[in-house]
């Protein structure tokens, strides 16, 4: 028997291992089954070779768990919104939400409207039992500037930012030390992006306490 036969009888060996366990799991209610699968696939994620991967380890969370972030610049028209409802209830989830641990459940860094369909729309809900589909970010990015600028990341390329709530986030990183040119490259902007919205966030902090007439007085010279 050869390298290649070995191999063979090992990965059969394998699946009819999974396939017993897979058997135990149906007795288990669905909470407990759920539960039990999230921890099989952690084990399997341990060992894999894509455990680099956010993508390599989905789970599925109680969706009372998955809480939204209060920094997302993203915004989704009703139409646009009624589509993703649209394509969920007929595709399914194709795309996990993507989201970082807390002490209890996970807060949302890419997939917030994916989020508020699985917990708003009635009908998705009970399909998937109340869960929602998460991969974890990299522990090493899970810090509030880097949650931000994942979330950006995430969002640029689709969807639209309000431009007052990026220049408030620009504005966030300003403080908490992130320079022009790091701001620039872990958001994906132009430098000359990062200025014009930093002089709009120092104009409406520069304004933010003054009082102006609604008319403009006109004085008379001799």
């Amino acid at each position: 028997m050869n390298l290649l036969d070995n191999e063979s009888a090992s990965v059969k060996q394998a699946v009819m291992d999974i396939k017993a366990i897979c058997g135990r799991l149906e007795t288990l209610e669905i909470s407990e089954k759920v539960e039990a699968i999230n921890k099989i696939r952690a084990e399997i994620h341990n060992i894999s070779p894509f455990n680099t991967e956010p993508v390599d380890f989905v789970r599925w969370e109680i969706n009372t768990n998955v809480t939204s972030n209060d920094y997302n610049p993203n915004t989704v028209a009703p139409p646009e919104m009624e589509l993703l409802r649209h394509s969920i209830a007929h595709d399914g989830y194709t795309q996990p939400i993507v989201g970082w641990k807390q002490e209890v459940g996970y807060e949302v860094i890419d997939g917030f409207h994916r989020h508020r369909v699985g917990k708003e729309c009635a009908e998705i809900q009970s399909r998937v039992h109340g869960y929602l589909p998460i991969v974890q970010i990299h522990e090493d990015n899970e810090g509030k500037n880097d949650r931000v600028a994942s979330t950006i990341r995430h969002n640029r390329a689709r969807g639209k930012h309000r431009v007052e709530a990026m220049a408030d986030i620009v504005l966030d990183l300003k403080k908490r030390n992130w320079s022009d040119k790091k701001i620039s490259k872990e958001l994906g902007m132009e430098q000359d992006e990062v200025l014009r919205l930093s002089q709009i966030t120092g104009l409406m902090e520069a304004f933010a306490d003054q009082e102006f007439s609604e008319a403009w007085e006109i004085k008379d010279e001799d």
